[in-house]
């Protein structure tokens, strides 16, 4: 693995040396600020309707009415954010034509695939934690649930790796970024909608839909609940896509 590591830095300096990398989370910060400045706006208009409301004990949740909903718009920006990361995985290879020479090179093409996760995962939990600014101001305002956001945080990670699997995958097709985003975001969008169809399928193909869906095993992370089968769809997700994407490289090696 020490040779994945050195591929992973040497993209993170990649990344981190690019100004895509400060336009990418300028732009993802910007859209996460808004969103959660205007679900914490109609929290706060909810409570004041609450407070003069008192003898009818409403009771409103920090947790269910500002954190979920902020996780979950944070998942569907990371869903068009990182196809713009992970397109230079291997199409900037192919342009720069450096591919040839990465592929020949005695490094094992599982090192080279993990060290390009690894780099473009280490770039989306940067971006995280500095969306977590969030989480700082409602515990300086409130008295939110920790466990909550803790497993929040892990399910956005985990459905943050499916997107950087599907987006490695997607760049090892073409040595067109352009093409290879749209590729990672199409895939991204169609795991995400997949499990809209069950409302119309029949009982045992709906529950195989719902299955699939990336959306669905994200649920139960932001109400605290850590559920084994979540963690090993998640985990098996991205090793799919790690695994195509060797498959794909192992049979342009040798052409």
């Amino acid at each position: 693995m020490r040779n994945a590591w050195v591929i992973a830095k040497r993209d993170m300096g990649s990344y981190f040396n690019s100004p895509v990398f400060y336009v990418v989370t300028t732009v993802f910060l910007v859209i996460y600020s808004f969103i959660f400045s205007q679900i914490l706006t109609f929290f706060s208009f909810q409570s004041v309707q609450a407070s003069q409301f008192r003898g009818m004990n409403i009771g409103l949740n920090l947790n269910e009415m500002v954190i979920e909903p902020s996780f979950q718009n944070m998942a569907v920006t990371l869903l068009m954010i990182i196809p713009i990361l992970t397109m230079r995985s291997f199409a900037d290879e192919k342009k720069s034509k450096t591919y040839t020479l990465l592929l020949s090179s005695p490094i094992h093409l599982k090192e080279i695939i993990f060290g390009k996760f690894l780099a473009c995962m280490t770039v989306v939990a940067v971006m995280i934690l500095l969306s977590s600014y969030s989480i700082g101001f409602l515990l300086m305002l409130g008295e939110p649930e920790i466990g909550p956001i803790v497993t929040g945080y892990l399910g956005i990670l985990l459905m943050a790796g499916c997107y950087v699997g599907m987006g490695v995958f997607a760049s090892s097709l073409t040595d067109n970024q352009i093409i290879a985003a749209v590729i990672a975001f199409g895939m991204s969008l169609f795991m995400w909608i997949i499990g809209w169809a069950s409302q119309a399928a029949s009982a045992g193909l709906a529950e195989v839909l719902q299955f699939l869906s990336l959306v669905d095993h994200m649920q139960r992370f932001l109400k605290g609940i850590v559920d084994t089968s979540d963690v090993i769809y998640y985990i098996s997700f991205i090793l799919l896509t790690l695994f195509l994407t060797h498959r794909v490289l192992d049979s342009q090696r040798w052409r």
